[in-house]
């Protein structure tokens, strides 16, 4: 069953997501050269809980971190390590934070880079291209649209600009808990699957990679590469169906 969440759940998860955003733009802002990921969840963990928040992953079948952290051709669920960050590496901050019993999901991909060095770099279009494909794919969170339009929307940009989904991760519902109906798959075919309705709440990830697609886990049973090795990215937001269209909850 798909959750429709009432007025009052939605004005928390506003709450919650506010949070979420914020502490993922904190996080990000702090990966410089140097810095090592476990310090980053740390961190992460420290700004959920001063704001009033819980960290959803953390405990989540056993899942023993704050965030998921990966860097390059990391593509999901990555542990934090003593790994300190390079000039140049792929990062993901992938995190949730439960605020009054209600979930909420975000995450980035950014490229690692010191202060002084904010010049372009051959990874932008990449690391675009999966921006835009879920400022895209959140446009189409309309009532009376189907899952599958939101499916189709990432596949099409994602593959259009050269690159590959991960078919086997995507995108869910959210709020009562971390992981709810439907599940929101980075490909598929427009007018397919649930019909969007006034009240879901959503989280939308656009997963992909420079190459194939192609996942495997590594021997901790939770880090997800590309088996290719190349560079992957993860773009996500929570949003909530409204009549007038789509809001983002997860924004700073």
């Amino acid at each position: 069953m798909i959750s429709i969440k009432t007025p009052q759940e939605i004005e928390i998860m506003k709450e919650g997501g506010k949070i979420s955003g914020t502490v993922r733009e904190e996080v990000l802002a702090a990966a410089r050269p140097g810095i090592s990921t476990l310090e980053l969840d740390a961190l992460a963990e420290r700004l959920i809980l001063s704001a009033g928040g819980k960290p959803a992953f953390k405990g989540f079948k056993g899942f023993p971190f704050t965030t998921c952290i990966n860097v390059n051709e990391g593509i999901v669920h990555g542990l934090p390590t003593e790994r300190k960050l390079k000039e140049g590496d792929i990062l993901t901050v992938d995190l949730g934070v439960i605020y009054k019993g209600l979930y909420t999901d975000t995450a980035r991909t950014i490229e690692v880079k010191s202060e002084k060095l904010e010049v372009k770099s051959s990874i932008d279009k990449f690391l675009g291209t999966g921006q835009a494909a879920l400022d895209k794919a959140i446009e189409q969170c309309q009532v009376g649209n189907h899952i599958g339009d939101i499916s189709h929307t990432i596949q099409t940009i994602i593959e259009g600009a050269g690159y590959n989904v991960a078919r086997e991760l995507g995108g869910h519902g959210v709020g009562k808990e971390l992981h709810e109906p439907p599940f929101i798959p980075g490909f598929g075919q427009s007018g397919e699957g649930p019909v969007i309705e006034k009240g879901m709440t959503i989280a939308i990830e656009v997963i992909y990679a420079q190459g194939s697609g192609k996942i495997e886990v590594l021997n901790d049973g939770w880090t997800a590469v590309t088996v290719s090795g190349s560079l992957a990215g993860l773009f996500e937001h929570t949003i909530v169906v409204t009549r007038g269209g789509p809001v983002v909850l997860t924004t700073v």
